[in-house]
């Protein structure tokens, strides 16, 4: 069974903040808050957790615009995106917007060199095991000064947030694979002057980057 509810959160950045170390709950998180008509939403990222679970991050530059041009049309504020190629909603390993755009050069074809484009664009590339420090330092780094942000994940049950702002399949058995399913994964895309967009993700370790149409590991 998926996700409950999945969606993005569009709005402009008021401030990021960080959990205090040696005071937090389950989870080990960084903190968005993202303006929109309907108030302020808090948005939670996992970067670490007390568990020992490990968690890892990825960075995806220069997006394709075209390909998050339905997304970048919406207006500020929460909105339901159905588990499908077409509405916008991401996945990690089917969505051809986080394979990025490879930018505007133009080289002679090479065989070596498409081979090895092909690996840095491929999912399964990038991850860095995260320390706490080092994915809040990136996704801080990459907020400052944007224009605005888009949050993918699910909408907290009480009040106005978004949590889930990870990896949503692939988990071995046990208390969160009943929540797998594809294109319901959650992430953050920051848009910056000019119009680049950047998308930085997470996933917990154990999650395998191969799976099924149910989202269930291979």
């Amino acid at each position: 069974m998926p996700l409950a509810s999945y969606g993005v959160v569009v709005g402009r950045l008021v401030r990021f903040a960080r959990e205090d170390p040696d005071d937090f709950g389950s989870w080990y998180h960084g903190k968005m808050y993202i303006a929109a008509p309907a108030g302020e939403y808090e948005c939670a990222v996992d970067v670490s957790t007390p568990s020992g679970v490990p968690v890892q991050y990825r960075e995806v530059r220069n997006l394709n615009p075209q390909l998050f041009a339905s997304t970048a049309a919406l207006n500020d504020g929460w909105h339901l995106l159905a588990s499908t190629p077409t509405s916008g909603a991401l996945d990690y390993i089917r969505s051809p917007l986080l394979r990025g755009s490879g930018g505007c050069v133009t080289v002679v074809y090479d065989p070596l060199f498409a081979w090895l484009n092909e690996i840095l664009k491929s999912p399964r590339f990038g991850w860095i095991d995260s320390t706490a420090d080092n994915a809040l330092n990136l996704l801080e780094q990459r907020l400052l000064g944007c224009e605005r942000v888009y949050v993918f994940g699910a909408p907290y049950s009480t009040g106005l947030g978004v949590h889930d702002i990870h990896y949503n399949q692939g988990d071995p058995p046990g208390p969160f694979q009943h929540l797998d399913g594809i294109w319901q994964d959650g992430g953050t895309v920051i848009q910056r002057p000019g119009g680049e967009l950047t998308a930085v993700l997470t996933k917990f370790k154990p999650q395998s980057l191969t799976t099924d149409g149910n989202g269930l590991p291979l």
